[in-house]
């Protein structure tokens, strides 16, 4: 492909409409959207060379994280050039801190502390279970690492078990929200909202803004202290910042983000009330993610005209995961099609 998907692509001169990739706003061709990089490419170039901690300091990334921080109810906020680096930032300032770390299933790459660890072969369940008895008996300094969302299989973590680690314990919880942020919480805002706050639990939450934010950055969240000792690191301090011009961006498009909001919402509406009863796709409401253990749907789909996401993930060696993922760009006719196609594949092989 030459060119950026949209709800359509174009392979080798066939249209197909697009369901799959991350864009679940739709922002990357939002024409709105890309006039408020242009402006932010005029006013700051279309990268920042130099250090956040240099001697010259761009207001446009203490405005973007206070707005940051306040739409997702966080005390503070810290960007930086893209999801990887956020989490891969805030597991080295822990492991400076000797934090030892404990990972639930399928949590992803950017806050492993090594190239390769050990991921829990259990149900997010029974790892909480354990977790929580490990808890009462350990001494260590322990980082509980885990996901906000299940993104492959379209579901959603909850996060009331935290009420029950002891209280004589001080434990850290990282989380990632790259796939939920802007299309979970309320109006979008993210996980922060739904873990329960403890005294003795340090919450971070990192994230990617490029996928529903439509920006080529990362961000963390936290309180202010853990995120001064982030920001004055060496691994920080070497690093480039997230381009200026797409904070510019993100500063200026409160309605666009919520328009895109709402007709995501929308979309996800109409797809699931027209395949819930299929047995074909498992989902969470309001989730644009749609997850099925059959991966024949995807050729079977492509002979009609639709491309869904199924490949190998995060490595190749892994099983191909299959889901259909909806945006904001699409339509109700775009829509309508999928649901037709899902319900002949339903009629013919289940």
């Amino acid at each position: 492909m030459t060119h950026l998907p949209n709800r359509t692509i174009d392979l080798d001169g066939q249209e197909y409409l697009y369901f799959s990739g991350t864009a679940y706003l739709g922002l990357p061709h939002n024409p709105a959207f890309q006039n408020l990089i242009q402006e932010g490419l005029h006013q700051y170039g279309s990268v920042y060379g130099s250090s956040r901690n240099g001697n010259l300091q761009l207001t446009i990334y203490e405005q973007a994280e206070q707005k940051l921080a306040s739409w997702a109810g966080a005390d503070a906020a810290l960007t930086l050039s893209s999801g990887m680096l956020a989490g891969q930032a805030t597991v080295r300032q822990l492991m400076l801190e000797g934090y030892e770390f404990r990972y639930s299933p399928d949590v992803h790459p950017a806050v492993w502390h090594l190239p390769q660890v050990d991921i829990a072969k259990e149900t997010f369940e029974h790892w909480i279970e354990n977790t929580l008895a490990i808890l009462q008996t350990t001494h260590q300094k322990i980082t509980l690492v885990t996901n906000a969302v299940d993104a492959l299989r379209g579901k959603l973590y909850g996060f009331e078990w935290i009420k029950a680690v002891p209280e004589d314990r001080e434990v850290v919880l990282v989380v990632d929200d790259s796939h939920g942020l802007g299309i979970t919480g309320t109006g979008g805002c993210g996980v922060w909202e739904r873990i329960p706050k403890r005294k003795n639990v340090r919450l971070i939450v990192t994230a990617s803004l490029a996928k529903a934010m439509g920006l080529p950055g990362g961000v963390i969240f936290s309180d202010p202290a853990s995120l001064h000792h982030i920001r004055y690191s060496a691994y920080f301090g070497g690093c480039s910042p997230v381009a200026p011009d797409h904070l510019y961006a993100y500063v200026h498009a409160d309605t666009l983000y919520a328009d895109a909001y709402e007709r995501l919402q929308v979309n996800i509406s109409q797809f699931t009330d027209s395949i819930r009863d299929l047995n074909l796709l498992s989902f969470t409401d309001n989730y644009p993610v749609f997850y099925s253990e059959r991966d024949e749907l995807y050729p079977f789909l492509l002979e009609r005209g639709i491309f869904i996401y199924s490949f190998s993930y995060p490595k190749p060696t892994d099983k191909a995961n299959t889901r259909v993922v909806l945006s904001a760009w699409h339509t109700a006719e775009d829509i309508q099609k999928l649901s037709a196609a899902c319900r002949d594949f339903a009629a013919l092989y289940l």
